[in-house]
């Protein structure tokens, strides 16, 4: 995509706000001929480039390094460039770049269900530094407009979506049908997860954990489980006090931490 060079800053808000990787690249010096003067920046995800330093194989040369730093998680790196033979650019200057990965370390939290509860979750949680899959069936439920760090999945089976879940997973499960519920749960014991949460009552949770050890989950597998949801001196059935109940043991947590500091609940293992 071509973004003109003023516009870097935008287009970098745009996607550290969607917590989606990117590096941004800076021509930090520039001597001799060059293709673009100091100064010159671009940013680069896995898929897109927005803005140029000068195409050619200097530039092609720099996104590769900027990906290589998104695949290694590496830290800012400073590459020299001598735009000549090597590069098949015969300007004769050289070009020292800086390349600035900005990599989201916030964690991800599944929420299933877009209902009453569901909807005071997402606001309770607007602006906070995580970012927020809200799964549910029913495209109806969900608002016109949702906060900034909040996605919208839209499918027929919510339980694929924790194929990518791993220790930094926060979930929890709040839909409309007790079968999917379960079947939510059963999945994310199949992986690993940092935070399982389930609505409902004690007597919920008995029934669902006769039906998951009959399946192999084991009792120790099933401490991990929270269920019912939230602060458990948190009395209330308004779902805005549920919400509020369940954002605080998020927080109690470390959700918005960048690193898990216990192992508490960082590993639920596979029956």
């Amino acid at each position: 995509m071509t973004t003109t060079n003023h516009e870097w800053l935008p287009v970098l808000t745009s996607l550290t706000e969607k917590s989606e990787p990117c590096v941004l690249i800076t021509v930090m010096e520039a001597k001799g001929s060059t293709p673009r003067e100091t100064g010159t920046k671009m940013v680069v995800t896995a898929k897109e480039q927005f803005g140029t330093i000068g195409g050619g194989n200097l530039e092609f040369q720099a996104i590769d390094e900027a990906r290589k730093l998104l695949v290694s998680a590496s830290g800012p790196a400073v590459k020299d460039y001598p735009l000549g033979p090597k590069l098949a650019q015969c300007c004769g200057g050289a070009v020292t770049i800086f390349l600035e990965p900005f990599v989201p370390t916030s964690r991800v939290f599944y929420l299933f269900g877009a209902g009453h509860v569901g909807k005071e979750v997402v606001k309770v949680l607007d602006g906070l530094p995580l970012r927020v899959r809200w799964v549910d069936e029913r495209g109806f439920e969900f608002p016109r407009e949702l906060p900034k760090n909040c996605e919208k999945i839209l499918t027929t089976a919510p339980a694929a979506e924790l194929r990518e879940a791993d220790e930094n997973t926060y979930i929890a499960v709040m839909t409309h049908s007790h079968d999917l519920d379960y079947e939510l749960v059963r999945a994310a014991f199949r992986g690993k997860f940092a935070y399982l949460g389930l609505i409902g009552s004690r007597t919920k949770r008995v029934r669902f954990e006769k039906r998951l050890m009959a399946e192999g989950i084991t009792k120790e597998q099933l401490k991990n489980l929270r269920c019912p949801i939230g602060l458990g001196d948190v009395n209330g059935k308004h779902p805005r006090e549920i919400a509020i109940s369940v954002a605080a043991e998020l927080l109690s947590l470390g959700i918005t931490r960048r690193a898990i500091e216990t192992d508490e609940y960082k590993e639920a293992g596979a029956a």
